[in-house]
């Protein structure tokens, strides 16, 4: 399935809109970064990868328009347009890791004439975008390898086309094993409350032609424990230096199923979501949406009183120790997570 999920068009950030999937295909053309921020926090574009490239383009589509020719003005109103954007969603790492590049960027070219910058800055997000296409791409390669010929993968949420540049990570490396001729079955658990297994994953899945079988989020253990499944793979929105991973609220039920039912768990995700700063799972920040996503969304009419208290976390976190092996553009990353993280990191290296 051939998709642009972000890119720069008629001078706008265009996106597919998520939230009309799967009964609507549409495409959405963002021409200031109100709408961006509006778009990230709505979740028409969603996906930690896919996130990080927008932050990108909002970054670009917030100063083009800047006409002073000094860099001390052009990095105020640089810093306001990333601080405005990084108040969109505060879990996916992906989001500051695209925010910070570009401002990284902008100071390591502030002797350009500000018009230079400018284009400087666009470069760089096509790169990003080029980048998050040949690092899903090894992502597949590597996972492919953990994959057998006619095994069953179970995954939540979106970390598919949807969800990157591209091709996908956990969903990528079903898509190369596919590839390779091996004959591969999905089982996608729907993803309360906001659906993205059912409405996303689902959707692209069958567009690929990939056999997959649609399931309530409650239906997992049951599953597992009838022998159907031979490993889950998810993906991830940070994850922390010791190899804890917050990713879509659900993602940690499944990993404390897969340990009592001995079934391997694979997190697939690029280096660009690993966070060294927070050393472990209690630092990442888990955002709460409201509650009319449970009480009232893909719902005729409410399914709970309005006066109703709803606790709706976004995401939780999977403790590392829960973790089989994290799939990476670098290789496959195995226990001790802490250390082999940051051997990875700093040597580029398995």
């Amino acid at each position: 399935m051939s998709l642009r999920t972000i890119e720069w068009k008629n001078n706008g950030i265009k996106i597919i809109d998520q939230t009309r999937l799967p009964a609507e295909f549409r495409y959405l053309c963002l021409k200031d970064i109100k709408s961006l921020w509006h778009a990230i926090k709505e979740l028409k574009v969603r996906g930690a990868p896919a996130i990080g490239a927008a932050a990108a383009l909002g970054v670009y589509l917030g100063v083009k328009g800047f006409k002073k020719k000094d860099f001390a003005s052009f990095q105020k109103e640089l810093d306001q347009v990333i601080a405005y954007l990084a108040s969109s969603r505060p879990t996916a790492r992906n989001l500051f890791w695209g925010l910070e590049r570009m401002r990284r960027t902008a100071l390591e070219h502030r002797d350009t004439p500000v018009e230079g910058i400018k284009k400087i800055l666009f470069k760089e997000t096509q790169e990003i975008i080029e980048e998050d296409r040949r690092v899903c791409r090894m992502i597949g390669f590597w996972g492919s390898k953990l994959i057998k010929d006619k095994d069953t993968v179970l995954t939540v949420c979106n970390a598919g086309i949807l969800a990157t540049l591209d091709y996908g990570t956990a969903l990528g490396v079903i898509y190369k094993a596919k590839e390779q001729g091996k004959r591969i079955k999905v089982f996608a658990c729907e993803t309360r409350p906001l659906l993205q297994g059912a409405r996303l994953t689902v959707w692209e899945l069958e567009k690929n032609n990939v056999d997959v079988t649609l399931i309530c989020d409650n239906m997992a253990a049951a599953v597992m424990k009838s022998g159907r499944i031979d490993k889950v793979i998810v993906g991830a929105d940070r994850i922390a230096a010791n190899g804890d991973t917050a990713n879509k609220i659900g993602t940690y039920s499944l990993a404390v199923l897969s340990r009592y039912h001995n079934i391997p768990f694979y997190v697939a995700a690029p280096f660009s979501t690993f966070d060294g700063a927070v050393n472990t799972g209690k630092d990442i920040p888990i955002e709460e949406r409201c509650p009319g996503e449970i009480k009232e969304l893909y719902f005729k009419r409410p399914i709970a009183a309005s006066r109703t208290k709803v606790f709706n976390p976004a995401f939780d976190v999977t403790d590392h120790g829960l973790i089989t092996a994290i799939i990476t553009e670098r290789g496959i990353i195995k226990p001790p997570f802490g250390e082999n993280i940051k051997k990875v990191m700093s040597n580029n290296k398995i």
